[in-house]
């Protein structure tokens, strides 16, 4: 019994450093979740942050769990996915260049403003074929890609790779947050500039590559 727990408690942390890891690098989802938190507040920051957390969960769950057929359409459609997904990108970071500062952040506003900042990043992570690949390819080297043997120690790392990512949005919003008193609206609206035109970046790079 203990042996078994010990045994699901190292896929816990396996999947924990795995979705640390594969959240940690900075992208358009990460300035989005910066730019978010400096202009709205910490809790926008991160809710932000769980929509790839969630989109991330997803995707370690089609490679922990082994679904062939799902990572062979995901595949398939690479060049509609970069097509969506960098197209958003590239009306995002227009919007984000074209957006005033508020007068006062709406760090508190529950309700719309929450599920606009969960579903947007939920939707970029989805469609960045680049998220599916990292996955496939971590849980290949790794030997943990429908080799479990149970769908309880799959799961259970997929639950891993659910808390670190949202360990990392968690702890991004929360050092970002510490500096946000001191950004002024001329600061403010320099940051929505070089935010909007790093997201449009990114997207025309996802329109290029095909």
């Amino acid at each position: 019994m203990a042996m078994r727990l010990l045994h699901n408690m190292s896929y816990l942390f396996k999947g924990f450093l795995i979705g640390f890891a594969i959240a940690a690098p900075v992208g358009p989802i990460g300035v989005l979740c910066v730019r978010r938190t400096l202009a709205d507040g910490r809790l926008i920051g991160f809710v932000s942050g769980l929509g790839a957390a969630s989109a991330d969960t997803f995707y370690s769950a089609v490679a922990a769990f082994g679904l062939t057929a799902v990572q062979n359409v995901l595949i398939r459609q690479q060049a509609w996915l970069h097509l969506i997904g960098g197209g958003f990108l590239i009306y995002l970071g227009i919007r984000t260049f074209m957006t005033k500062p508020a007068d006062r952040p709406a760090a508190n506003a529950i309700g719309l403003g929450n599920v606009g900042a969960y579903l947007s990043t939920l939707g970029l992570t989805l469609t960045n074929p680049a998220t599916i690949i990292s996955f496939l390819g971590v849980f290949v080297v790794l030997r943990l890609g429908g080799t479990t043997g149970s769908y309880v120690p799959a799961g259970i790392l997929v639950i891993g790779v659910f808390l670190g990512s949202a360990a990392w949005w968690l702890t991004l919003s929360f050092i970002v947050s510490l500096v946000q008193a001191k950004f002024s609206p001329t600061w403010m609206l320099r940051v929505n500039q070089i935010a909007g035109v790093v997201i449009a970046g990114f997207g025309l790079a996802a329109l290029i590559t095909l």
